[in-house]
């Protein structure tokens, strides 16, 4: 019998196969419409409404607590919107579910590192692939016929990964034994792992030195422009955010102040006031 086919993204985004060149920003493939999120009378977002252009990076940058990592739990579904409404590609829906976000090629990280940390690097960035797997769960864990195939076939593209984010020497180390930094790569590889087409990045670089943010800020704009990777960051380090963004949305206390190239945000004066302030 033939091995089972893995699903995976067109040609041109395969991450087993070498990159193609550099591909323009395109069409909006992402929207967000007057979306407002309330917590127990508690207003996170009001009416906030921005695009986001497919193959170009985007930051969501604004003070704590001005609903950053809200905006994007409620793009891949972890909160539900009271009001507005969200649009993947030709698809519009008043509430994501995580699983449909992961389906359509949403893949998130999150600030909190939630890796298994008993488990290896590899081990670890094979579970982004649990959802292009097609054997029964039995069949996996018998690793018998087409599941051990199937799951020769996944490993490769997480070999690749690995090989990607320059972590081969760590593959059959437990997570919990690596630096933090390395850490954060592999939380980056187990969502490269989906092959998204939209990949959500809160603070990924949250607690690291300069030399990590720039491993980190490399990988990132290798993921887009090789790929051609949609990039929606969160990052509070502006050097970071002005050097590698196309546009910047900002928020302030739940409502969007400045939407713009990193040149207009940094001349904008609402946004000057309530967040980049005269030091800036």
């Amino acid at each position: 019998m033939a091995s089972l086919p893995v699903q995976a993204l067109p040609a041109s985004k395969r991450l087993d196969e070498p990159p193609p060149a550099h591909t323009r920003i395109g069409p909006v493939i992402l929207s967000v419409a007057n979306i407002s999120l309330d917590f127990g009378g508690v207003r996170a977002i009001s009416d906030v409404s921005f695009d986001v252009r497919e193959h170009e990076v985007l930051a969501i940058i604004g003070p704590n607590g001005a609903g950053k990592s809200s905006m994007l739990n409620v793009i891949n579904g972890v909160y539900h919107a009271q009001q507005g409404r969200i649009r993947f590609k030709d698809r519009e829906f008043a509430a994501m579910q995580p699983h449909r976000a992961a389906a359509m090629g949403i893949a998130r990280t999150f600030q909190n590192l939630a890796l298994f940390k008993g488990m290896s690097v590899l081990d670890n960035i094979m579970t982004g692939r649990n959802m292009k797997m097609r054997t029964g769960i039995l069949a996996q864990a018998l690793r018998v016929g087409p599941a051990e195939r199937e799951e020769m076939r996944h490993r490769e593209v997480v070999e690749h990964i690995i090989d990607f984010l320059e972590i081969q020497a760590y593959r059959k180390t437990p997570v919990g034994r690596l630096a933090y930094g390395l850490q954060k790569r592999v939380d980056l590889g187990r969502a490269l792992a989906l092959e998204p087409e939209v990949l959500l990045l809160d603070e990924p670089m949250a607690g690291m030195n300069v030399e990590e943010k720039q491993d980190m800020c490399r990988f990132i704009l290798d993921v887009n422009e090789q790929y051609g990777t949609t990039i929606v960051l969160i990052e509070h380090d502006m050097g970071v955010v002005m050097d590698i963004s196309d546009r910047i949305v900002v928020l302030d206390y739940g409502r969007k102040i400045g939407d713009g190239t990193p040149g207009e945000v940094r001349g904008n004066r609402a946004v000057i006031d309530a967040y980049l302030g005269a030091t800036h």
